[in-house]
């Protein structure tokens, strides 16, 4: 099956069966351009677009989202 890496547009041959692990570079081509879409994460290139609905959050994850400072509470955000 075709694939096409969403960093760098190449075209790969993804080979999975079922059952078995994903490779470990999915769904990126290579460790290049996995480490090149954390780096957008880490460098906040990427954001979330709208809160997360709590309802999906598990206390502990909406206690370490409020540590970091995001109000889940506020919609303009």
């Amino acid at each position: 099956m075709q694939h096409t890496c969403s960093i760098c547009g190449t075209d790969y041959d993804f080979v999975w069966k079922e059952g078995t692990p994903l490779p470990k570079n999915f769904p990126f081509c290579s460790a290049r351009c996995k480490a090149a879409d954390l780096a957008k994460w880490l460098n906040e290139e990427y954001t979330i677009s709208r809160p997360l609905p709590s309802i999906i959050l598990s206390d502990t994850e909406r206690e370490l989202l409020v540590e970091l400072g995001i109000d889940l509470d506020d919609e303009g955000s």
